[in-house]
C-alpha cells in the first residue's frame, strides 16, 4: 500500500501533465472541426429571363375572352347566379315530387295574373280633359230666374260670382265614387270664360279623384259675358259629392 502511495506521489505531476495535454489536443481538434463545418459554401443563383412560350389563341377563345372583358363583373355574377338558380329549380322540378301538376297549375295561374296586371297598368290613362261630364245650360232662360245652386240628386253645386250667372255648368258629381265637398276659387274674364281655377284646402275626402273632377269642371264652366266686369273677376264654385 505504501508502495502504491509512493508511486502515486512520484508520478502525479506526469499524469496531470499527460491529461492536460490530451485535453488541450481534444479541444483543438473539436474547434478545428467546428470551423470547417461552419463554412457554408455559397450556391450560384441563376435567373431565367426567357419568356414562356405562348400558345396562339383560337378564334373561339379570343371571342369568349373579348366578351368577358366587355361584360361588367356584376352582370357576369348576376347572370351566373340566375343560371344556377334556374338550373336548380328545373332540377328540383324533375326530381322533387313536390312539383306536381297542381303546383305547376298554380304557378301558371300566378304568371297569368301578373301578366293581366301588367297589361292593365300599361293601358293609357285618359287625360282629365278627355273625361265627359253632363252640363247644365241656361240658354233661353230668364237671367233673373237662374239659380246659382244646382241640385243633382243629393249632390249639389253652388257658385258665387257677383252679378254673373252661369251659361254652361259642367256637373262632375256623376263621376264620384266617394263623397265630400270640394271648393274651387275661380278667376273669370269679362267674356265669361274661367281663366284660372285653384283648389281650396279640403279634408275628409274618400275618393282621391274628387279634387281633380272639381277642378276640371270649374275650368270648363262658362258665365255670361259682361263688358264692364273686372279683367279677372274672382269667385268660387263648391261641389258637394255624394258617394254613388
Amino acid at each position: 500500500m505504501q508502495r502504491l502511495r509512493k508511486l502515486y506521489h512520484d508520478n502525479i505531476y506526469g499524469i496531470i501533465g499527460t491529461l492536460a495535454f490530451h485535453i488541450l489536443l481534444l479541444g483543438a481538434i473539436l474547434l478545428a472541426n467546428v470551423k470547417i463545418e461552419g463554412e457554408v459554401k455559397e450556391e450560384e443563383i441563376v435567373i431565367d429571363f426567357s419568356q414562356p412560350e405562348i400558345q396562339p389563341e383560337t378564334k373561339e377563345e379570343a371571342k369568349e375572352q373579348h366578351e368577358d372583358e366587355n361584360t361588367p363583373a356584376n352582370d357576369q355574377s348576376s347572370a351566373s347566379q340566375t343560371s344556377r338558380s334556374n338550373r336548380a329549380v328545373n332540377d328540383a322540378a324533375k326530381k322533387d315530387p313536390f312539383f306536381d301538376e297542381d303546383y305547376q297549375r298554380e304557378i301558371a295561374e300566378a304568371q297569368k295574373l301578373v301578366a293581366d296586371v301588367n297589361k292593365q297598368l300599361s293601358k293609357e290613362i285618359p287625360e282629365m280633359k278627355q273625361i265627359q261630364m253632363p252640363e247644365e245650360t241656361t240658354e233661353g232662360m230668364d237671367p233673373d230666374k237662374i239659380s246659382n245652386t244646382i241640385y243633382s240628386g243629393e249632390s249639389n253645386i253652388h257658385y258665387n260670382l257677383e252679378d254673373r250667372y252661369h251659361v254652361k255648368l259642367p256637373i262632375p258629381v256623376y263621376l264620384a265614387r266617394g263623397g265630400g265637398k270640394i271648393t274651387v276659387d275661380i278667376w273669370v274674364a269679362p267674356s265669361g270664360k274661367v281663366i284660372k281655377a285653384q283648389l281650396r284646402p279640403y279634408s275628409g275626402i274618400s275618393d282621391p279623384m274628387l279634387p281633380e273632377y272639381a277642378l276640371q269642371a270649374a275650368l270648363r264652366t262658362i258665365f255670361n259675358a259682361k263688358n264692364d266686369a273686372p279683367s279677372l273677376q274672382k269667385g268660387f264654385i263648391s261641389y258637394t259629392f255624394v258617394a254613388q
